[in-house]
Order: structure tokens, then C-alpha cells, then sequence
């Protein structure tokens, strides 16, 4: 693949919307191509700015004080601090004046006018609202981002001819394939005997971050434990559900891991247990 193919495909291979195939074509393009893995990293760092960030706009203070100003002081007060234009309109009504053939025009212009100035002002609370509400939102929003990754590098291997790159039931042929491919090869067991048969490993992308992926077997269901750096594992939920699938954080030899599988909750809990003895 050259780096045109592979920046053409930066964008829906962060959208978990490549196959299988193209991804891992994609992926070791990206493992000797330092420009594409930098095109990456700013791609991906440029879409959570924008969901994060970019599009949020913080009030300014005085708007805040003269609406909070206007809610305490009653109806009239906020009308007054829309901009005095109802003020003004208020007193020409009260003002006397003479019978004309077009009065009845004139006296609907204050009542328009106050009817646009509560338009104002509702807006501009609402607006206020929804902006206090959203306040702690970038988190929850790299969240799920981080959780919508997990799930989609998940489902990318079901779907996938083969889920894993080293097909290997050997706990020894497995760890010696990840050095030098990861920061820190993680701690690999098979546990066949207890219904749970080691498949593989693989690698995937979580966020911008490179990281192995163990495959175990349970029955019919394939189950993947996603070895995670503390600052990503830090920002999951201890437990995400989706479609029937569940994320599941847990300890793999004193590495933060995420599991990802539709195992029922009894099963799952029981190959957590599995994963967190340290013998």
C-alpha cells in the first residue's frame, strides 16, 4: 500500500467502517510509514477537538449576570435587560394620546414587541441551559468515543475471516509475538481446561493508542481482552453494555485490560476471575 491509498482510508479506518482485511493492510502500512502514522495521530486528534471542544462556545459573563439579574427581579425587569427596547416601547404606549383611524396598528406594536423581546430572552436562557448542562460533556464524550472503539474493533473480528493475526493456542508462541510490537508484551495463559481456550492474539488501535488484543474462545462466543495504557483504561466506565455486547475492565498480570464479548454476565465474570489470578 502507498502512504495515497493509506491517507485515503485515515478517516473511515477511524470510523471502524474497513474491513477486516483493508484495516490490518492499513495497520502495517502505518507500522513503517512514520508520515501516515502522523497523519493519523493529528486526524484523530483533530475530530476530538471538534466533538470535544471546537463547536462549544462559553457564554460571556455579562450576558450570565444580566440574565441572572433579569430572572431575580420578575417579567419586567428581564424584559428591560433584552435591551431597553421594551422599556422604551412600554412607556410610548403609556403616553396619551389621540384617537387615529390606524390606533388600533399602534397599540399592537407594543404588544409584538414585548411577544419578540420573551422570544429574546428565552433563547437566550435556553441557550445558557443547555451550555451549563454540557459543561462536564467532553468527558463523557472521549468516553464513549474510547468505549465505541473497543466495540467496533470487537465486532470488525467477528466479522472478520480470521480474528486474530497469530493463531496459536500456546501461551509461549503468543507473548514472544507481541514484543517489539507493543510497549510491554502482556501476560498470556491459556485456560482450555476450564472452558476457555486461548485462540490468539491480534493488534488493534484504541483511541490513538496501539495495543494487543488476547483471543479466547468460550462455546460459540469469542471473547476479547484488550491490554489498555493506564490513561485509556483510567477513562472507561468499569462496565459498558451495547447490542447485547459488554466491556468489562479487569487486571491482567498488573496491566489495566478491557474484555469485549456477548458472554453472559455469569461466564464473563468467571473468565475475569481467570484473568485476575496472578498464577
Amino acid at each position: 500500500m502507498d502512504c495515497k491509498t493509506a491517507l485515503g482510508m485515515l478517516e473511515a479506518y477511524l470510523d471502524a467502517e474497513l474491513d477486516r482485511n483493508d484495516a490490518r493492510e492499513l495497520e502495517a502500512h502505518l507500522d513503517a510509514c512514520a508520515e501516515c502514522r502522523t497523519a493519523l495521530t493529528r486526524l484523530d486528534d483533530l475530530r476530538r477537538q471538534l466533538r470535544d471542544q471546537a463547536l462549544r462556545h462559553t457564554a460571556p459573563p455579562e450576558l450570565r449576570a444580566r440574565i441572572r439579574q433579569a430572572t431575580a427581579e420578575g417579567p419586567q425587569r428581564a424584559q428591560i435587560a433584552t435591551g431597553g427596547r421594551v422599556a422604551a416601547a412600554d412607556a410610548i404606549a403609556a403616553q396619551p394620546r389621540q384617537p387615529r383611524a390606524d390606533s388600533g396598528r399602534a397599540r399592537a406594536l407594543p404588544q409584538w414587541t414585548r411577544l419578540a423581546a420573551a422570544c429574546v430572552l428565552a433563547f437566550g436562557a435556553g441557550g445558557l441551559t443547555v451550555h451549563w448542562m454540557d459543561v462536564d460533556r467532553p468527558t463523557a464524550s472521549a468516553q464513549s468515543q474510547l468505549a465505541r472503539d473497543l466495540f467496533a474493533s470487537h465486532w470488525r473480528a467477528l466479522a472478520a475471516a480470521s480474528p486474530v493475526d497469530v493463531v496459536s493456542s500456546d501461551q509461549h508462541t503468543v507473548k514472544p509475538w507481541f514484543a517489539g510490537k507493543v510497549a510491554q508484551s502482556p501476560l498470556v495463559r491459556d485456560f482450555a481446561d476450564k472452558g476457555f481456550a486461548l485462540v490468539g492474539g491480534r493488534l488493534d488501535y484504541v483511541g490513538n493508542a496501539r495495543v494487543a488484543v488476547l483471543v479466547y474462545r468460550h462455546g460459540q462466543h469469542l471473547i476479547d481482552v484488550y491490554v489498555l495504557p493506564d490513561a485509556i483504561a483510567a477513562a472507561i466506565g468499569d462496565t459498558v453494555r451495547e447490542q447485547g455486547y459488554v466491556i468489562a475492565k479487569v487486571k491482567l498480570g498488573g496491566q489495566p485490560a478491557a474484555i469485549v464479548s456477548d458472554t453472559d454476565a455469569q461466564e464473563l465474570a468467571r473468565f475475569a476471575g481467570l484473568l485476575s489470578t496472578t498464577h
